[in-house]
């Protein structure tokens, strides 16, 4: 696993890699591809303070979780990167042809992502790949 199970360290991570990001400053790897999906959404690029470790995001509030999407948007793009689960990365190729926005792809398909998340969740269950995928052969 990338990341350790606590949450408020998970989301020091992205504030850091974001405020070396606009500092010019040395990035790991993994502080680069996390900076780079910050930048691919600006709306969430105001958050990335202290005051964001500690906040509650919660449908409940009408919010949508900034670091859990941006999170979903690394788990797929490294599932393309190394086409796992099998056939993904040719999923992607073709809905990002299709739509021509590559962004509006990994969306559709983090979209995908959750709703097997969820699904997992509540039958406590592993998450199902092959209705994953047949999810992302849908689209």
């Amino acid at each position: 696993m990338i990341f350790g199970q606590d949450r408020n360290e998970l989301r020091r991570m992205y504030i850091e890699a974001w405020r070396k990001a606009c500092a010019h400053e040395p990035l790991s790897a993994l502080e680069a591809q996390i900076a780079g999906v910050i930048s691919d959404h600006p709306e969430y690029q105001p958050l990335m303070t202290e005051e964001a470790i500690d906040a509650a995001f919660t449908p409940q509030g009408g919010q949508t979780n900034p670091f859990l999407h941006m999170g979903l948007h690394l788990a797929v793009r490294d599932q393309v990167a190394t086409d796992r689960p099998d056939g993904i990365a040719l999923i992607y190729n073709k809905l990002a042809n299709k739509l021509q926005d590559k962004h509006e792809a990994e969306h559709r398909i983090v979209d995908c992502l959750a709703e097997s998340l969820w699904d997992a969740q509540r039958q406590n269950a592993m998450p199902d790949e092959a209705a994953y995928l047949e999810r992302l052969r849908r689209l």
